[in-house]
């Protein structure tokens, strides 16, 4: 591939992990060995077609003009050429070309006669293009890009790569999808430079991107995710998944995963790590639908998570005991709305005294009733055992001896009367 061909290309280089000490020239001269076996496309096979770069002047060539009659532009679909044109030797020259520009223009002689047409369209160089690239597994990774610059002007990409032991090979493109190559039976513990190039009908553009497995291993998402609740346990659900397809199924690599889930209503996420391919949540809501979602990841921790799986949702059950309060609240909460839409009018008064109260009035009724008897049952038995003749001595004595004890506390003027009384009178004596 000769470079010097293209008087108006522009070469420029982007490098990730650049090699210390190695200069422009050296990157320069990487680039060319990369892509000396794949030459850029000279002929965009468009008869007739002139491509420019916009903001300089193009200039259209008359290839029937003759310096001895004069020559006469037009262009199709306008009255007048763009302003500020020329005709120089036979040829259009369009400053500071626009997009306004483009179009297409015919060349004639003195005559009114054809002698040449062009179609004109303006754009802009290749920019450097975006790189990254990302293995899915151990085996094969690929390289997607986009461009810098919106060129306006057709656009091809020669992408190639070179390992460490100096093979250089074509990463693959696939035409169903635009924009990635692949590299099949890559090495595990090798590295690579891919060397993206853009190539338009102006020139070309590229990037250097050195690259290991290691870094860019980036899973695919786990798949058939299934969310189930667990019966009699309200608060945990249990979830499965599988490994991706395209992971390989040797033993060696094995993956670990990352569990997220919330319930619908909720914004905030709780996470799990875990290397199994199931999972039981233990803190989940009630009743309430939640939303789990798992990624993977190289068990060794190398390179990226993948992208989260499609979501999968499931309810757990319901507390038994928190659904029949719920049931009975609901059922008395009916009961008294029936209760209030089927009351009529009732010509009897209404009684709004409590059957307890009524009990409780009885028994405290009962029960002063029965120590009033118990009292005068007590007091009738004294009496009776007081004023009886066949009375203890004893007990008459006592009794004598407090009413003496009452007498003493008489006044003694009393006291005399009663003495008087009872000494004998002197016929008595006598």
């Amino acid at each position: 591939m000769d470079l010097g061909r293209y008087p108006k290309e522009r070469a420029s280089q982007e490098m990730r992990n650049s090699i210390p000490g190695l200069g422009r020239v050296m990157v320069f001269l990487a680039a060319a060995l990369a892509s000396a076996s794949f030459a850029i496309p000279e002929d965009w096979e468009e008869e007739g077609v002139q491509y420019g770069q916009l903001g300089t002047d193009v200039t259209l060539p008359c290839p029937g003009f003759h310096a001895s009659s004069p020559v006469r532009w037009r262009r199709a679909g306008a009255t007048a050429l763009p302003e500020g044109s020329a005709i120089q030797q036979g040829s259009l020259v369009l400053p500071s070309a626009s997009l306004a520009f483009v179009g297409a223009y015919s060349c004639h002689g003195e005559d009114g006669g054809l002698l040449h047409t062009v179609s004109l369209r303006l754009g802009h160089l290749p920019g450097v293009p975006f790189v990254s690239c990302r293995a899915s597994d151990y085996e094969n990774f690929s390289c997607s890009w986009t461009s810098s610059v919106e060129t306006f002007l057709p656009t091809r990409y020669i992408t190639t790569y070179r390992n460490r032991n100096g093979h250089v090979g074509l990463c693959l493109q696939d035409p169903s999808r635009p924009g990635t190559c692949t590299v099949h039976r890559s090495e595990f513990w090798s590295s690579y430079r891919l060397n993206i190039t853009e190539v338009n009908p102006l020139g070309f553009s590229y990037r250097l991107l050195d690259v290991t497995m290691q870094a860019i291993i980036k899973p695919d998402p786990p798949e058939d995710l299934v969310v189930e609740p667990i019966p009699l346990a309200p608060r945990r659900l249990h979830v499965s998944w599988k490994y991706p397809s395209s992971w390989p199924k040797e033993p060696h690599f094995q993956l670990r995963f990352r569990l997220q889930y919330r319930p619908v209503i909720h914004r905030s996420w709780s996470v799990v790590e875990t290397v199994n391919l199931s999972e039981v949540i233990t803190d989940a809501f009630a009743g309430l639908e939640h939303v789990v979602q798992v990624s993977a990841k190289d068990f060794l921790d190398a390179g990226n998570w993948s992208e989260w799986s499609a979501e999968a949702r499931a309810t757990p059950v319901r507390d038994l005991a928190s659904t029949a309060s719920e049931e009975t609240t609901t059922d008395a909460r009916l009961e008294s709305l029936a209760e209030e839409s089927s009351q009529a009018p009732n010509p009897e008064p209404i009684n709004h005294s409590d059957p307890l109260e009524k009990m409780a009035v009885l028994v405290s009724l009962g029960i002063f009733a029965f120590f009033i008897l118990a009292a005068v049952l007590v007091i009738t038995i004294l009496i009776c055992s007081c004023c009886s003749p066949g009375a203890d001595p004893l007990e008459r004595l006592r009794l004598r001896v407090r009413k003496h004890g009452k007498d003493k506390t008489k006044p003694s003027f009393l006291v005399a009367a009663t003495h008087l009384r009872a000494l004998p009178t002197e016929a008595q004596i006598l």
